[in-house]
């Protein structure tokens, strides 16, 4: 068990993210950024260091985007709304039974008026964007991108789920997929399995059959970019409906996989494994 909540973190932000600043700004000859999938876990994943590296060597592979426009699991609303693009959004904290310092961490993000007015052109006049104005980033941003964007220098905005028809997200993310082409990332954030109330927590390394079946089965339909088997996983998952007794962590990789530029084509699989028995498995697509 970590000596304090975030000690990790803490260590992260003292030896690796400085490493931040060797990043060049993204320019038109490094053509479209990747459209990625993230399974961005609870604030804890503060305490695993090999997250934490795996995850920002993710991004220091990657030229610094013009912003992030990220899709989290944690805000399900319709008509499609995006965040709130002022400078220094409050956080949302939705979560609960963690510590104190969970409740106190900031991520002030530069402004984003710009990336708002973009996504907003890119939705058809017959569905409109509607931007909440009051509302932050959830942890299923902000927790990913503190460990990504440690400085919080790359502007950020969030937009809701409004279904979960994989159809329906995978045209939304195709609406998005010139954003990539104009160096904007593209970010699906959810969780390759996420059955938590079938986790034992007290054996942490235990990695429950369900969780492992699901996860294997998803990972051979990226290897494939067999994206028709993704979207019938209701019926042909081994592990549900345990693995995803609610699917609102699964479905935002139908938003990265419309995105992409071509949708048949093999994941890279850039983060695996589990934690406390859930599948950790984030991948990006060209």
């Amino acid at each position: 068990m970590p000596t304090r909540p975030g000690a990790a973190f803490d260590a992260f932000l003292d030896t690796t993210a400085p490493r931040a600043a060797e990043r060049r700004d993204w320019t038109p000859e490094d053509g479209a950024l990747p459209a990625l999938y993230l399974s961005h876990g609870a604030p804890p994943l503060f305490d695993e260091a090999e997250w934490m590296d795996r995850l920002f060597a993710w991004a220091q592979g990657l030229p610094r985007p013009k912003g992030v426009l990220i899709v989290s699991a944690h805000w399900e609303a319709a008509p499609l709304m995006i965040s709130s693009p002022n400078p220094g959004t409050p956080l949302v904290y939705d979560f609960g039974g963690f510590p104190q310092r969970y409740f106190e961490m900031q991520y002030a993000t530069p402004d984003a008026s710009a990336m708002a007015s973009r996504v907003a052109a890119a939705m058809p006049d017959a569905e409109p964007l509607h931007q909440h104005a009051s509302r932050g980033l959830d942890h299923g941003a902000w927790v990913p991108l503190k460990v990504m964007y440690p400085y919080g220098d790359v502007p950020v905005l969030q937009l809701s789920i409004p279904t979960h028809d994989p159809d329906r997200l995978i045209d939304l993310g195709r609406r998005l997929r010139p954003l990539r082409e104009e160096g904007y990332l593209v970010v699906g954030s959810g969780f390759m399995t996420h059955g938590l109330p079938f986790v034992d927590f007290h054996h942490p390394d235990r990695i429950p059959g369900w969780s492992e079946d699901f996860d294997l089965w998803a990972s051979e339909a990226l290897a494939r970019g067999d994206i028709d088997s993704l979207a019938r996983y209701r019926s042909q998952a081994p592990g549900m409906p345990y693995a995803h007794p609610t699917v609102d962590h699964y479905v935002p990789l139908f938003v990265t996989y419309g995105a992409a530029s071509d949708q048949e084509q093999p994941a890279q699989t850039v983060i695996d494994g589990y934690w406390f028995g859930l599948s950790k498995r984030s991948f990006q697509l060209a």
